[in-house]
């Protein structure tokens, strides 16, 4: 339920930026400077992705429809973006494809918001106690601190 209401908050506030974000890169994409303008339709790209395809929002549109190039989304936009630059989607997947696996193996991906931590397991009967480490700076500032008294 955090998840949710954190994420609800969130889109209020992102959802008019959003679209902001869009008029403004219409409006540099005539007049300001191309890089502003390409980084602009780079976050609008795997917002797309995330949102409306259910990709990884950390991959563009193009690196999900090689991924997925047997499905009938991905084969139309392969046809199309292949119009515009030949294999463009198979080049944005090699590029893109070891950031994805990089997030995957670090569980980037997972809840962050709301989520409950493990609770250490207590010490069996007959074990010598000792405090679990849980690899947090806090819990060595603790230490330490215990340590100097």
């Amino acid at each position: 339920m955090k998840e949710r209401l954190a994420g609800f908050v969130l889109m209020c506030a992102i959802v008019p930026m959003a679209v902001a974000g869009y008029l403004l890169i219409v409006v540099v994409g005539f007049f300001g400077k191309v890089e502003r303008g390409r980084q602009g339709v780079r976050a609008m790209d795997h917002f797309v992705n995330a949102t409306l395809f259910n990709g990884y929002a950390w991959e563009s549109l193009s690196s999900h429809a090689w991924r997925e190039r047997d499905k009938g989304w991905a084969k139309v936009v392969i046809r199309v973006t292949g119009w515009f630059h030949q294999d463009h989607c198979r080049k944005a997947n090699k590029r893109e494809q070891p950031v994805v696996d990089l997030v995957l193996k670090k569980g980037l991906e997972k809840q962050t918001v709301g989520k409950k931590r493990p609770q250490p397991v207590p010490p069996g009967p007959g074990s010598a106690a000792q405090p679990a480490a849980r690899g947090h700076a806090a819990d060595s500032t603790e230490q330490a601190r215990q340590g100097d008294a």
